[in-house]
């Protein structure tokens, strides 16, 4: 009966062993991971803060279309992609005039997700 134990205490401690090793080597894969990344994206533990963006999602764009547009009213439920394609470049157009009147530098991009 101690000779079983003896060999399943064994067992567990080599298999403990064999854990703590594998952690081991996963923490310093990641730590030089991390490192590679912080190099490839100059945030190597600077100061400097993370760009702010804002995100603009307009709610209903064919309903906006509908009411803004005689023509959209007409397009709208035919061709439901491009109406929306076109409200929100219309809406970037008034944003960009908006914001150069008042001397406001930005980028401006439509992204599709």
């Amino acid at each position: 009966m101690n000779t079983i134990l003896s060999i399943l205490f064994l067992a567990l401690l080599a298999l403990t062993a064999s854990l703590w090793w594998q952690v081991r080597r996963q923490h310093y894969q990641l730590q030089a991971a991390e490192d590679q990344l912080a190099a490839l994206t100059g945030f190597a533990d600077d100061d400097r803060e993370p760009d702010m963006v804002i995100t603009l999602k307009v709610i209903d764009p064919i309903g906006l279309a509908k009411r803004e547009s005689r023509s959209a009213r007409l397009l709208a439920d035919r061709l439901p992609v491009m109406v929306r394609k076109m409200v929100y470049e219309q809406v970037m157009k008034e944003l960009g005039e908006e914001l150069r009147e008042r001397q406001i530098e930005a980028d401006m991009a439509i992204e599709y997700r």
